[in-house]
């Protein structure tokens, strides 16, 4: 295998700083946000029952940690700086390592940074008065029937905890670490005292009995149709495969909830001894999500009925079940909660996510400034074109119109996250798939860890993960179509990197096949 100059240790290189505890803090930081807060409300109104919710969040537990335990002989046997973008490169070609990289760039990491920041702002609005979505400093100014752009107070802090995490972690890995790993055992203590409030100290016997007690009973569900055209919309009802649909769908939520654990690997540079470390931590990191996450469920289902669950304000299906045992206070406590949540969480994803722009800038497929480290032995070309970009990403509005001619303000990094989800999804089975590839392509290579089970259980992530992208083509056709769109832009550009590498006389190391 080539090796990359994105491995290059020394005066200039990348400082080893990160043992198997920073790297499972960063595991299990970036993965909890805001999402296991929110998202099992629309789950409910999906899958209809108290026993499928909890089964939706206990089949995307066991996708990951397969996933996981999957990536981990790749991270051992590989562990370069950019991750998942080297897996892919090697296995394929460096245009499957680009697209992957590309779509992280424009979308992926940064719409979720975005995300993430003004999940931030809205829930310290609840504490902070005046820091509202309608607070404008720049009212939307409408650039089309469907999109605008604008500035809110609640944009603003949003765009600061970019700025200011993006600035933070210019100042070196070790910074960067002590925040990780603060905040991310401060918000696993607040889950698991969410856990703990919920199913000990708030049992609400009225709840209990109704999910318990009818645990499987389907109940305020709508069929969903499907948007290919060819498709019968009988089929959305149909018995059984109705409820199959549901449930893929409805792991849009979940996964999205449990995404981000591969960013360790983007760090792979920075990893102390990263054959052991790397794998462990994405076990180990994985893992204790899945648990925290199926407890949060069971925590509100002892809490809330199902109606409540389906039926919570906003969403916001944690904020509601505090309310039960705090009142008004559980507001506050929850909002306290998610503000520690997501600080934790955009920090790790901002460290990362530019390890793997500095290993594409290395393979002269992207800016090259990226490619190189600062003083302090960081990326922060990247992380600062990071920033940029993700700021830019929280501007954008989409404008809707109701029956009655009003006009309400989205986030277009929203739909922009609906859109990639199938691609996510594409990528980590092309990259689990890149475990077989690999030993065939590569089967004297050292490799310190072997997939867990291999070859059923990378198979079976293969299989389970495809059907619920090939339902989301077929039954979210809207939002998959142009996610793959956004991916495949990135073919013309990584033709003109490359004519641009050949001009310039630029030998790209780990460019050639």
């Amino acid at each position: 295998m080539a090796k990359g100059r994105a491995d290059e240790q020394g005066a200039g290189g990348f400082v080893r700083e990160l043992g198997f505890l920073d790297s499972t803090m960063i595991v299990a930081g970036s993965m909890i946000g805001s999402g296991i807060f929110i998202v099992s409300a629309d789950i409910a109104r999906k899958v209809g029952s108290p026993g499928a919710l909890l089964l939706v969040w206990i089949v995307t537990g066991l996708l990951t940690v397969t996933a996981a335990l999957s990536y981990g002989e790749l991270a051992a046997m590989m562990p370069h700086a950019g991750g998942q973008y080297v897996y892919l490169r090697e296995a394929y070609s460096p245009l499957w390592g680009f697209l992957y990289g590309w779509s992280l760039f424009l979308v992926i990491q940064t719409g979720t940074i975005a995300a993430v920041a003004v999940a931030f702002a809205r829930y310290l609005g609840v504490m902070v008065p005046g820091i509202g979505a309608t607070d404008w400093i720049v009212k939307p100014i409408d650039i089309s029937a469907k999109y605008a752009i604008s500035l809110s107070r609640q944009q603003l802090v949003g765009i600061a905890l970019v700025v200011f995490l993006t600035w933070l972690n210019t100042r070196g890995i070790r910074l960067g670490k002590k925040i990780q790993n603060t905040f991310t055992v401060t918000k696993t203590l607040s889950l698991v005292l969410l856990i703990v409030v919920g199913v000990l100290v708030g049992r609400n016997a009225t709840a209990i009995a109704d999910n318990f007690g009818h645990f499987w009973e389907l109940r305020g569900t709508t069929p969903i149709q499907p948007e290919m055209s060819f498709l019968p919309a009988a089929i959305a009802s149909a018995g059984a495969f109705g409820i199959f649909i549901a449930f893929c769908v409805a792991q849009v939520g979940s996964l999205f909830s449990s995404d981000a654990w591969n960013n360790i690997t983007f760090t792979a540079g920075e990893v102390k001894d990263p054959r052991r470390n790397i794998p462990l931590s994405l076990f180990a990191g994985t893992m204790l999500v899945t648990v925290l996450y199926v407890l949060a469920n069971v925590a509100y289902l002892c809490t809330l009925t199902f109606q409540q669950i389906q039926t919570a304000a906003d969403d916001r299906v944690a904020t509601a079940a505090l309310g039960q045992v705090f009142g008004p206070l559980g507001a506050t406590i929850m909002a306290i909660a998610i503000v520690i949540s997501t600080f934790g969480c955009n920090n790790g994803l901002i460290l990362a996510g530019a390890r793997v722009y500095y290993a594409m800038a290395n393979d002269a497929l992207f800016f090259r400034s990226t490619g190189k480290l600062n003083a302090r032995h960081v990326p922060a070309a990247g992380l600062v074109l990071q920033g940029l970009w993700t700021c830019v990403l929280i501007l954008p509005r989409t404008r809707l119109t109701d029956a009655t001619g009003s006009v309400t303000y989205g986030n277009l990094y929203n739909d922009l996250l609906d859109y990639v989800i199938f691609a996510v999804l594409i990528f980590y089975v092309l990259t689990i798939a890149g475990v077989f590839v690999l030993r065939r392509k590569r089967p004297a290579a050292e490799r310190p860890y072997r997939a867990f089970g291999y070859p059923v259980v990378p198979a079976l992530y293969a299989v389970a993960a495809s059907a619920i992208a090939i339902v989301l083509l077929l039954y979210q056709t809207r939002t998959t179509l142009p996610g793959l769109g956004l991916v495949l832009t990135g073919i013309p550009v990584y033709l003109l990197w490359r004519r641009s590498a050949a001009r310039s006389g630029v030998p790209p190391a780990d460019l050639n096949p």
